[in-house]
């Protein structure tokens, strides 16, 4: 009878949880085997005496009660360490593009907050890298050769791409909220699966905006003009992707326009013979790195009906990106050269050549988790760059 008790109240209690990430090791105590134990005891007289019914009864209540403590307390753990991606979905604790995993914003961020952190992207900092390292070469090439560059100018730039980078995201989303629905990389993005209202998003674009107005009214009036005229190109961009294959040519002409605006906010006008080749090689550089990028979408863009270099080229691809690679370089050493930096500027460019190389001939075109790797990577490409400069500058 004790067996039989015993044997209920552990199937009642004690069902397998195959989805827990958690597992309770009761190697000191575990009161199923100790029962087991105790009803193959009680059932060889030899072993041990009979007990008497009441103290039998108080016995399996008092393990009743054990036995679905420990039960609740396994599916407490299992449902607050990791929960199910169902879950995790419906609660929006997704990253804008469909993945599961937790980001600093999903950890630290008040959940009111959270739709409009990954409507700026601040969960996926690399865009906001891209943004920021053709301003910090040209504000580092302006710099007094011998000297560092301007700190204050650079942190205004910092300040400045994670809100120009952020705008730019939320008006993406805001002109492609329907097309973004159909895209699997896209599919949950703030407003796409209704996080946020066309509304709520542009209330949040013009906080941005207003934002980003206040740093450039810290620049001089040439750079104020300047800065102010790149508008145009971020709210275009988004729109491209509709009328021509060339839209990571656009994102180009918008991303770079800090190598011109670093130049001016440290000068107070352009030069041409250097600013023009830097711009032009941060163009190049974009259409090797969003044609890759591109690369994870060529399935769902298809269907969709929008176009990309990475529909233009196709299996040709890996040429065109080599192609735009070499001139990338070739702009950053005839601007190095026109600006006159110290050789360990060209020692870096054979460095940066290298991780250029590495990513096209290494990339696998074909698979979406290789070509958002090799995307990422740019930022150490943009860095290795930014040392080139410095210590070219500082040596000339």
């Amino acid at each position: 009878m004790a067996s039989s008790l015993i044997f209920r109240a552990s199937r009642r209690f004690l069902k397998p949880s195959s989805s827990s990430s958690v597992s309770l090791h009761l190697a000191t105590f575990n009161p199923l085997s100790s029962a087991q134990q105790f009803g193959a005891q009680n059932r060889n007289p030899t072993l041990n005496p009979p007990f008497n019914p009441p103290q039998l009864q108080n016995y399996n209540f008092e393990f009743r009660k054990t036995v679905g403590s420990l039960s609740n307390f396994h599916l407490v753990a299992h449902v607050s360490t990791r929960p199910s991606k169902e879950n995790r979905n419906q609660s929006g604790n997704v990253s804008s593009g469909g993945g599961g995993d937790a980001t600093w914003v999903d950890l630290y961020l008040p959940k009111k907050v959270q739709p409009y952190a990954r409507l700026a992207r601040l969960d996926k900092p690399i865009g906001t890298w891209l943004l920021l390292w053709p301003c910090i070469w040209s504000i580092t090439m302006a710099a007094t050769p011998g000297h560092l560059p301007d700190f204050k100018m650079m942190t205004l730039f910092a300040c400045g791409a994670l809100l120009l980078r952020g705008a730019g995201c939320t008006i993406n989303d805001l002109l492609d909220r329907d097309i973004d629905t159909m895209v699997e990389r896209t599919k949950l993005r703030p407003v796409a699966s209704g996080l946020l209202t066309p509304f709520q998003g542009l209330c949040f674009l013009g906080f941005q905006l207003l934002l980003g107005l206040g740093i450039l009214l810290q620049l001089n009036n040439y750079s104020r003009v300047l800065g102010a005229s790149s508008l145009l190109l971020v709210f275009s961009y988004p729109l491209m992707k509709r009328f021509t294959f060339w839209p990571q040519a656009y994102l180009g002409l918008t991303f770079n326009w800090g190598a011109l605006l670093g130049w001016a906010a440290v000068k107070g006008s352009l030069d041409p013979s250097i600013v023009l080749p830097l711009y032009a090689s941060g163009v190049f550089w974009t259409l090797v790195y969003d044609t890759i990028y591109a690369h994870q979408d060529k399935e769902d863009d298809l269907k969709v009906g929008v176009k990309s270099t990475a529909l233009r080229f196709g299996d040709s691809t890996k040429e065109w990106i080599t192609g735009f690679g070499i001139a990338c370089l070739g702009g950053l050493a005839l601007s190095g050269f026109n600006a006159e930096i110290g050789w360990p500027y060209y020692a870096s460019l054979a460095v940066a050549s290298g991780h250029l190389g590495w990513q096209i001939w290494t990339v696998d075109l074909s698979s979406r988790a290789d070509c958002n790797r090799k995307f990422v990577s740019n930022k150490w490409f943009g860095a290795i760059i930014f040392g080139g400069i410095l210590a070219g500058r500082l040596s000339s």
